[in-house]
């Protein structure tokens, strides 16, 4: 029986590697797939070995920021007076020109009833005129009175038509101010804050509420300058939010068009549909802009030796490591996986790390 050889460290099983490569006098790979007679048989915990696996990676630059309101509105008092009513709370949904808090109108009715008093008034005073203009026509049609006199009248006339358009336009500013004593929303969406309460005395342009549309959100992140070439308009963006389960979708709206000046990145806007109600503005999302996505054959980063002119791995077939050139991929950094576009197929166990450094050929047994 041939003896069994534990490698007790990383480090024992590079010598090893050294002294068997050595040993079989630098043979190629391919030719050092043939074990010496007489040699030892490594052995390797679960944890230095990986099998290749079938898989979808991709790749593009990593975005992380907040998640914001696509659309919201600050709802603000267009008069002054005390707030006696005020219907909504955080939370409410409203609907779009629902009356959502009213303030006090006393004095504005009085005065938008001597606004419509002062049209009538006018309307009356130009019947007047007009029928003063017509009695004195006829009458200078007939010769009874000098033509200046019918002049007079029809300046009248103007006169009183000029009233009536001031006493109108007066009665609709009335009415205007009246009606904005009721506070509707713009726009059907979600309470998102209420600083103003019952009592209070507003002015014009106080804030009263914040509505915001639920149904569409956007994640407001900082992209690298260097990495800008890959983000484009309509993107696919991939992420997560911090505290719900399960992966979204977006899509890239728009790139800020001024770089921060102190950390030069650059602000991007992602689209997010909202439709299940499930995102929550505030929450912080982490994702990638999608530049390359792609499914094959995935293997761990560490299972592929970059260092020399070629990257390799080191498969173990037939109970003998092998050295096999591989060709890369895709990589994605967070998961540091790489994609291998040829020398491996899905299951191909390789070894990882620094065991990597065993020699081809040497005999390799996975110990549980």
């Amino acid at each position: 029986m041939r003896p069994l050889t534990r490698v007790p460290s990383a480090g024992a099983l590079v010598l090893l590697g050294a002294l068997l490569s050595g040993a079989c006098g630098g043979a190629s790979p391919e030719a050092g797939t043939t074990p010496a007679a007489g040699s030892s048989v490594v052995q390797l915990a679960p944890e230095h070995v990986t099998k290749a696996r079938l898989g979808r990676l991709s790749s593009g630059p990593i975005i992380s920021g907040q998640l914001t309101p696509a659309r919201q509105a600050t709802v603000r008092a267009q008069v002054g007076g005390s707030l006696v009513e005020l219907s909504v709370d955080r939370g409410h949904a409203v609907s779009a020109g629902q009356v959502v808090a009213r303030i006090a109108a006393r004095d504005l009715e009085a005065g938008h009833a001597s606004a419509e008093a002062a049209v009538t008034s006018a309307q009356t005073a130009l019947s007047v005129a007009r029928s003063e203009a017509d009695r004195t026509r006829a009458l200078v049609t007939g010769g009874a009175v000098a033509a200046r006199e019918l002049e007079q009248a029809q300046n009248a006339v103007s006169v009183a038509e000029a009233q009536l358009a001031a006493a109108t336009a007066d009665e609709r500013s009335a009415w205007q101010q009246l009606d904005d004593t009721s506070v509707r929303a713009p726009f059907a969406g979600v309470v998102s804050a209420r600083p103003a309460s019952i009592g209070d005395v507003v002015a014009p342009g106080s804030e009263i509420l914040t509505i915001i549309d639920p149904s569409s959100m956007r994640l407001e992140a900082l992209v690298p300058s260097d990495q800008l070439a890959d983000v484009t308009r309509g993107a696919a963006v991939t992420f997560t939010i911090r505290g719900v389960p399960g992966t979204f979708t977006g899509t890239v709206d728009r790139l800020d068009s001024q770089a921060d000046p102190v950390t030069r990145q650059v602000a991007v806007f992602v689209s997010l549909p909202n439709t299940g109600g499930a995102l929550i503005a505030g929450l912080f999302g982490e994702g990638r802009i999608e530049t390359a996505s792609r499914e094959g054959v995935i293997v761990p980063a560490g299972a592929v030796n970059e260092t020399g002119v070629a990257p390799f791995v080191t498969r173990i077939r037939g109970g003998l490591a092998e050295r096999v050139v591989v060709s890369l991929g895709v990589r994605q950094t967070e998961t540091e996986e790489v994609e291998v576009l040829d020398g491996v197929a899905a299951g191909d166990v390789l070894i990882v790390g620094s065991a990597m450094g065993v020699a081809p050929g040497t005999r390799v047994a996975v110990v549980e």
